[in-house]
């Protein structure tokens, strides 16, 4: 695995993340850019793809009602680069889900109206065509774009006592995880917003990706009848389990610090994967760092 960073974050990186050597490389069967958040670029070959756009301004919506910090305003960190840099060579876009923190107004106007765009259901696809998309595709179970393979797996988008709640579950709705194999066979998925469950094991056992790109905020709701268990998405435990288990991959940390109910940053993961040993096997990538894999 190797990383292209920034000049400016280069000396911060090394300090908070300690982990694989830096250098650029070209050409190679993979590569992936963190733009914020959830947004990412993951490129194989001649194939790009954008990940969850959101392109608004700091602070440009309210914080998520009933959960952690909510009083913060959405998002908490600007992009590190223009729009337009972002879409250059965007060959195709691919949506988790419909949460602001993963599709909002700015990048709805941002968008050329007839890029190949996925989504998981028809739902979504109603609500992208909605915003004036007109090559909105339903993502199959297996599925191709380019010569990039792409397969779904299951995600469950917080507890199930959450899910029993009418109105909780409906808000938390469906998500999907891709996992993206490359023509040269190297595999990354794309965890997506999700809590460790049953369907998390199953995808690490059927695909043995290479690449594990884990949504690592520690998204927490703030009711009282959830405290045991507030979060929504992965935490910085998850991604310790998900070294241990496949100790051979290389994991990628994302979705924190942009928006108001992480309850894990950036700087407390590199802390914390300090602490147990396996600062070598967690990558953290700053707003618009690029990683070659």
């Amino acid at each position: 695995m190797k990383r292209l960073i920034f000049a400016a974050f280069l000396a911060l990186a090394i300090s908070l993340i300690g982990g694989p050597g830096l250098s650029s490389a070209a050409n190679d069967d993979l590569s992936l850019q963190h733009i914020r958040n959830a947004t990412i670029k993951l490129t194989s070959g001649d194939t790009t793809f954008l990940i969850d756009p959101m392109f608004a301004e700091v602070g440009a919506y309210e914080g998520f009602p009933d959960t952690y910090r909510s009083w913060l305003r959405n998002p908490l960190t600007p992009l590190p680069m223009s729009v337009k840099e972002i879409l250059d060579d965007v060959d195709a876009v691919i949506l988790t889900h419909t949460h602001l923190d993963h599709w909002d107004k700015t990048a709805q106007d941002a968008l050329p109206k007839d890029i190949p765009f996925y989504v998981q259901n028809e739902e979504d696809a109603k609500a992208v065509r909605g915003h004036g998309f007109t090559n909105v595709r339903i993502m199959k179970e297996s599925d191709e774009f380019g010569k990039v393979k792409l397969d779904r797996t299951a995600t469950q988008h917080g507890s199930k006592a959450m899910y029993a709640d009418p109105d909780l579950g409906k808000a938390l709705g469906e998500v999907m995880g891709v996992v993206f194999t490359t023509p040269g066979g190297k595999k990354a998925w794309l965890v997506g917003d999700t809590i460790w469950f049953a369907g998390v094991d199953e995808a690490l056992a059927k695909h043995e990706p290479n690449v594990i790109i884990v949504n690592a905020g520690g998204a927490a709701m703030s009711a009282e009848k959830y405290k045991d268990a507030p979060e929504i998405i992965m935490d910085k435990e998850d991604v310790r389990k998900m070294v241990e288990k496949m100790p051979k991959s290389d994991v990628v940390a994302i979705h924190m610090d942009a928006i108001n109910h992480m309850t894990v940053d950036r700087k407390d993961l590199a802390q914390y994967v300090r602490e147990h040993g396996i600062r070598d096997k967690v990558l953290i990538p700053f707003d618009g760092e690029k990683m070659n894999f």
